[in-house]
């Protein structure tokens, strides 16, 4: 029915390195409901986050804590965490849920900080058992990424230049102004020491895609060494970025649309 996202910001080194992923999502719950006045945030029946590490900054139910701040203390909230399609996968229940009559209006999407939170969580511990009978159960995803390559023949130069067509397509997205109205500009408070030593504030706006690279070239992606596997094929520049982002969706039944009179049609999603 509507959506709004963060930019992607590049993890440790972007934007949000030091801006909370629930921080994140409240700020673009409160940017969709404020495109949507026709919406009463009390018609919000659930909300539904997405998180592949749900610790640290991102522990504690986050899902209800960020109901809570964004909408009210009287909306509900839950975390769902599934590798790797957490997001997806509350659109998906939230979907059900409404098509079910258990509910008329839910905001669906995800958060992740992957600056302030490791990939596999702050305390991993796996299963002896498992390690021992079945340890593909634990490979991480640059591992998989070799292995498919592996299994389906894909060779090192087709993954680069595949890698190539995918950040000049991006660039020129971003250049053409394709996802700008999609995405909800973030101001950011960054204190630090400056050069005497004193505490000292910056603030800056997010609102732009920090992954692609005009600069590339498949002779640049070429020359990088493999990221996982000792003579392997996945790179720094052929597979995903870690990235700091949040994305929220508004799902909603026909019964209600119709009775606030909201138009489904929203050119800047479809663009």
């Amino acid at each position: 029915m509507a959506g709004y996202r963060t930019a992607v910001a590049k993890s440790k080194r972007g934007g949000f390195r030091f801006y909370r992923p629930d921080d994140l999502a409240i700020d673009v719950i409160k940017g969709l409901l404020a495109s949507v006045p026709q919406l009463d945030k009390t018609l919000v029946d659930d909300v539904i986050v997405g998180n592949a590490v749900p610790e640290a900054e991102q522990g504690l139910q986050i899902g209800r804590i960020i109901a809570a701040r964004a909408i009210g203390f009287d909306v509900p909230g839950m975390t769902v965490n599934r590798y790797c399609a957490s997001g997806l996968e509350t659109i998906a229940i939230a979907t059900a849920k409404i098509r079910m009559g258990m509910a008329d209006c839910i905001i669906a999407g995800g958060t992740e900080s992957m600056s302030l939170v490791p990939t596999a969580g702050w305390k991993t511990v796996p299963a002896y058992s498992i390690a021992k009978e079945e340890p593909d159960y634990y490979l991480s995803m640059g591992l998989t990424a070799e292995a498919v390559a592996k299994e389906y023949n894909v060779t090192r130069e087709e993954q680069d230049e595949f890698s190539y067509n995918s950040h000049k397509k991006a660039i020129s997205a971003i250049q053409s102004g394709f996802f700008k109205d999609g995405i909800l500009p973030v101001e950011v408070e960054q204190v630090y020491l400056d050069e005497k030593g004193k505490k000292a504030t910056k603030n800056y706006t997010v609102d732009t895609d920090e992954g692609p690279r005009a600069d590339t070239s498949v002779e640049v992606l070429a020359k990088l060494k493999p990221a996982f596997a000792a003579g392997g094929m996945v790179t720094a520049g052929n597979s995903s970025q870690t990235s700091d982002g949040a994305a929220f969706v508004i799902v909603m039944s026909e019964k209600l649309v119709k009775l606030v009179r909201l138009q489904v049609y929203i050119p800047a999603l479809w663009a």
